[in-house]
């Protein structure tokens, strides 16, 4: 199994002067349960090299025993430090993708052109395609192959409105992607805030949060020969 894990380069929180980027556990998460499960896992962001930590996913409150497991692990970092560019990665040398989320996310790839078109060569082979948590804005300008929305009439998830209030981000962000996944004719649902869910319809997985980036990496898993 070659599964590809795409993240964001995007550091910047609007025009708030704070930091974002990729929420650790959403990476480490599916990076080990990934490798554990014997996978070979590529990394690869819009720009390469090192992604943007989200600084407060690496926060005590926030850490997990797969992100503390990431903390500890110099040559995962030293991988991380050197993703490989997205324009440079083609969908044919992999069996899978998996896009952790984060606010970065919402920016840089809901229009990525290179994003779009990994995705689509994905979804016309067959493979499959995962998002957590804010990640599903990837997807919410894709296409099918009749033309429509990718996730027009399909069961998604993904980081809720409740869950962006919570978070006091909502006139932050450059749209709710709730709502975003609504208007692309998505058959969205969601469990409590910060609850794990996901959504498996055909080979797409969409994950609610970070708590469900383990089980999305596992619902991605059982796709896999």
């Amino acid at each position: 199994m070659k599964i590809l894990i795409l993240l964001t380069s995007h550091d910047q929180l609007g025009d708030t002067g704070d930091k974002t980027g990729f929420w650790l556990e959403e990476f480490a998460a599916p990076y080990y349960l990934l490798k554990d499960a014997g996978a070979e896992v590529s990394l690869a962001s819009p720009q390469g090299g090192q992604p943007p930590v989200d600084p407060k996913s690496n926060l005590p409150e926030n850490q997990t025993e797969l992100t503390q497991r990431f903390n500890a692990d110099t040559a995962a970092q030293a991988e991380l430090a050197n993703t490989k560019r997205l324009a440079e990665i083609a969908a044919d040398d992999f069996d899978a993708v998996f896009y952790p989320g984060g606010h970065g996310t919402m920016w840089d790839l809901p229009d990525n052109a290179a994003s779009i078109a990994l995705i689509e060569a994905f979804v016309k082979a067959d493979k499959p395609v995962a998002a957590v948590c804010h990640a599903p804005a990837a997807l919410v300008n894709v296409r099918s192959q009749d033309g429509e929305y990718l996730v027009k009439g399909k069961r998604v998830t993904g980081f809720t409105n409740e869950e962006e209030a919570a978070v006091g981000l909502t006139s932050i962000v450059p749209f709710l992607l709730e709502d975003r996944l609504k208007e692309r004719g998505g058959i969205y649902s969601k469990a409590a805030n910060w609850a794990p869910y996901v959504e498996v319809d055909g080979k797409l997985v969409t994950g609610q949060n970070p708590a469900s980036s383990g089980p999305a990496a596992e619902a991605l898993l059982k796709l896999l020969p």
